[in-house]
């Protein structure tokens, strides 16, 4: 095979695979596609400098990634308005519409996890996560293992091209049942497997999951349309996946016809649906029409009504999460919602418990309607046969014993040695708004955990090179560098420490003002030590105090294996002190060294525009802030300007 046959088997086998996993109509059979597949991959092997970077090959990775990095959309993702009667969307309609006789794209709203494709020169460069709309967590080693996401696309221009990655129902239900062979814990729903699985480290399981991609928006686009559904209909001729529900809507009597046939199709569809998404057809109107500060005035989400189903509370099982947090979760007897077998459902609360009045062997009304996690509206007392009992509020954690705290409603283990908690306590102590340890990712520690190399947060400081040597994916470097890492941590700020320690109700900015009050005695100081500090509720300060008094041993071994540095950093007498800053849009840095900047100097963040606000730290593609900073009159600086702020 030379190269130019090569490039042509590229083409021919991509059309294949576009049949077999886009069109679901397969023109040849899985063996003939596999020869062709191994010519190919002989061919790379041998010209290696030679590889199309459309290949099918490539569309697996090269290694385990260790964590995502960040990444910046083009345009603004935004959410939508949600509708749920026909009351309502004719009051939607008549408000973009002004009367005018005007023309809708309905399409059905697919139940799964958002993705951004950004494609230059024909090729996909990369795919981001929604994120905060923002900017989203790039993952484009896990997008080129789903085979209805095209490699490259006959459009050569810069475009953004979104849609929905789902899981089909019966894939969905396959990958429980092999989590739960593994013991491992069971995803809700199809939405949250499809979530899970786009963000997996590893783009091997990602490739194992089914994962398909369902276009339903662009966000940067040089293409010229007047007609949203003609631009959709030549983005899906790319190589996307067409959804037969798609259609062009001339009234809401049209509309209505079309969302009473998804209905009816709901359950039968092979892919969970939760609505229908309805859009102005017209770009020039879209356009004219514009956004809210959180989604587009010429679009909304038309949401199916609520699904009910009865079921009986077989038990209440109490879970202890990462910060210590008691969460009761009713066992149910399992029904079908939605595609998805349910059997276990949150119930938040004690207190929740209380005001629906759910009890062990309650007949229970369950519902999803808009919300991604079945919920327990209402129990039936009127069918209770005398064999129902109440579920107690514990008084001890269920799994090592200790006294619990208890608020009104929040109930939490405060011990860091109890064994539900003690994994996602250092996955959490180790992160970079923690002590920010470099190569210690969330996979490595579960290796190291599962292992049995650490089992409590002293652990970490311990690591010795005999621990490592031998582990999956270590190499000398790697554990040259991570040992070298944690040894840095030593004279860490405190505030880091005390971020670290997962407190209830006790963050960032907490941690900082007990660092800058009370230096490495923090623990030592009283309940109205505490609430003298400005921002802390009784809430904040009894949490504090438990915290401190359950963990003295542990606290004072961290204090003297880190030896934190601390200062008074707060300068009284900076101009900055006691103002408010607002950061907006795109800087050269990342928005916490600004925070910290103006956190030392006195100043607060906020991170929303008020009356009260003093400046606007601004950069690129400033949004909504931008625009109510300017309305209210606040200072509004670039970085040039901050940085003479600084100065003077």
């Amino acid at each position: 095979m030379d190269y130019q046959e090569y490039l042509e088997a590229i083409k021919t086998l991509n059309l294949w695979a576009r049949h077999y996993y886009v069109l679901d109509d397969p023109l040849v059979s899985d063996e003939e596609y596999d020869k062709l597949y191994h010519q190919i991959k002989e061919f790379e092997t041998k010209n290696p400098s030679k590889i199309a970077q459309d290949s099918p090959t490539q569309r697996v990775g090269d290694k385990i990634l260790e964590s995502f990095s960040k990444s910046s959309h083009i345009q603004r993702m935004w959410s939508l308005d949600d509708v749920f009667t026909l009351q309502e969307l004719q009051e939607w309609i008549q408000r973009v519409g002004k009367g005018e006789n005007l023309a809708f794209s309905v399409d059905p709203k697919f139940d799964g996890a958002s993705l951004n494709l950004l494609y230059e020169n024909g090729l996909l460069i990369k795919a981001t996560t929604r994120g905060d709309g923002f900017v989203g967590e790039e993952v484009t080693q896990n997008a080129k293992t789903i085979k209805s996401i095209p490699l490259s696309i006959p459009y050569k221009d810069k475009i953004e091209i979104r849609g929905e990655c789902v899981i089909a129902k019966d894939d969905f239900e396959n990958i429980n049942q092999e989590r739960l062979q593994k013991g491992e814990n069971l995803f809700a729903n199809p939405r949250n497997a499809a979530a899970g699985s786009l963000r997996q480290l590893d783009y091997k399981i990602t490739a194992k999951r089914k994962l398909q991609f369902i276009p339903w928006g662009v966000g940067y686009c040089e293409i010229k349309e007047q007609s949203f559904f003609a631009l959709m209909q030549k983005i899906r001729s790319f190589g996307f996946i067409t959804s037969p529900f798609s259609k062009l809507c001339e009234d809401i009597k049209d509309i209505e016809t079309s969302y009473q046939l998804l209905i009816k199709e709901r359950d039968s569809y092979p892919i969970t649906l939760d609505g229908m998404v309805i859009r102005l057809d017209d770009i020039a109107l879209q356009e004219a029409l514009g956004f809210t500060i959180k989604s587009p005035r010429f679009a909304c989400a038309y949401k199916f009504p609520a699904i009910e189903k009865r079921t009986k509370v077989l038990d209440i099982d109490l879970q202890v999460g990462r910060t210590g947090v008691v969460t009761p979760v009713a066992i149910l007897e399992p029904v079908k919602l939605e595609g998805a077998k349910v059997s276990r459902a949150t119930l938040h609360n004690f207190d929740e418990i209380k005001k629906k009045d759910i009890r062990i062997n309650d007949t229970v009304i369950l519902i999803r309607s808009g919300d991604v996690i079945p919920k327990i509206i209402k129990s039936l007392p009127n069918l209770r046969d005398g064999t129902q009992r109440e579920c107690k509020i514990p008084e001890n954690c269920p799994i090592c014993g200790s006294e619990l705290l208890i608020e009104e409603k929040l109930i939490k283990c405060q011990n860091l040695n109890c064994k539900a908690r003690v994994k996602n306590s250092i996955i959490h102590f180790v992160s970079k708004k923690a002590l920010n340890i470099d190569g210690l990712g969330e996979k490595i520690v579960e290796l190291l955990f599962d292992e049995g190399k650490i089992t409590k947060l002293e652990d970490i400081f311990s690591l010795t090179l005999k621990d490592l040597e031998g582990l999956e994916g270590f190499k000398e470097k790697k554990i040259d560098n991570l040992l070298r890492a944690i040894k840095q941590t030593k004279g860490v700020e405190l505030w880091r420490l005390i971020n670290a320690l997962g407190i209830e109700h006790i963050g960032e900015g907490a941690s900082k003002k007990l660092a800058n009050a009370f230096g490495v005695e923090f623990h030592t100081k009283n309940l109205e030590d505490f609430l003298e500090l400005e921002g802390f509720g009784v809430e904040m300060a009894n949490s504090l105090l438990e915290f401190c008094r359950v963990n003295k041993q542990r606290l004072l071994k961290l204090l003297e294996i880190l030896t934190p540095s601390y200062a008074n950093a707060i300068k009284i007498d900076s101009k900055l002190h006691g103002k408010t800053f607002v950061i907006t849009g795109t800087l050269s840095q990342r928005r916490e060294y600004y925070q910290e900047i103006l956190e030392s100097l006195g100043a607060k963040v906020s991170s929303s525009v008020s009356k009260k606000t003093d400046f606007l730290l601004r950069g690129e593609e400033a949004g909504s802030k931008l625009t109510k900073a300017q309305e209210l009159g606040v200072k509004i600086l670039n970085e040039g300007d901050f940085e003479f702020l600084l100065k003077s």
